[in-house]
């Protein structure tokens, strides 16, 4: 059964998606990651990031010396792969929109990999909500303020737990300090994937 809860103006609905459908989402994101292999992006400053990603859509998200930005084609030159049935048919469900998102961009967290505290603004309007879907093992997720700093809170992802970043805190800070590695059956080799699909025009 979904619990929904509001934290810090984020809408976390705790259980949304049950084993079955959990298992299902798994196998299309396989798929699109055989299309698009996953990569290990650098950050601007040189430093590789701990998590390897990939995405799905008419945008990737991608980062490197240039900076953060959106781009038409994986690495490898290939466009794309469109986004799964099942994955749009979470963000039609609980974004409150009436658009269908232009990326999915899926990050995977082995052992030790975190996602530094960030804002998602590199869309080019911010009214759009993000959606995130959490598969796989637990992750520590935290949440601060729109401005960098302040205080924080922080709250167990579990696989099937779904967030809605919109409204006044579609520019909160968030992040992932750590996964509970091994916490969950749902990757045979342990891990955490993480969707977040986002509105890019």
């Amino acid at each position: 059964m979904t619990a929904r809860l509001t934290v810090r103006g984020f809408e976390v609905y705790k259980g949304y998606l049950a084993a079955d459908a959990q298992s299902a989402l798994i196998k299309d994101l396989r798929a699109v990651m055989a299309a698009a292999p996953p990569f290990s992006p650098q950050t601007p400053y040189g430093k590789p990031m701990s998590v390897r990603m990939t995405s799905a859509g008419r945008y990737g998200w991608f980062s490197d010396r240039g900076g953060y930005r959106y781009v038409s084609q994986h690495p490898n030159g290939s466009d794309w792969p469109p986004i799964p049935d099942r994955v749009l048919d979470i963000w039609r469900a609980v974004s409150g929109v009436d658009r269908d998102p232009d990326c999915c961009l899926i990050n995977f967290y082995g052992e030790g990999a975190r996602m530094g505290m960030h804002q998602d603004k590199d869309e080019a309007n911010f009214d759009w909500p993000v959606v995130s879907v959490s598969l796989g093992d637990d992750g520590l997720f935290r949440i601060g303020n729109t401005e960098r700093g302040g205080s924080t809170e922080s709250l167990w992802l579990s696989s099937g737990d779904v967030v809605v970043m919109g409204g006044a805190a579609r520019l909160t800070y968030h992040g992932v300090d750590r996964i509970r590695f091994g916490s969950s059956s749902l990757l045979p080799k342990g891990g955490r994937v993480n969707l977040t699909l986002r509105v890019v025009d």
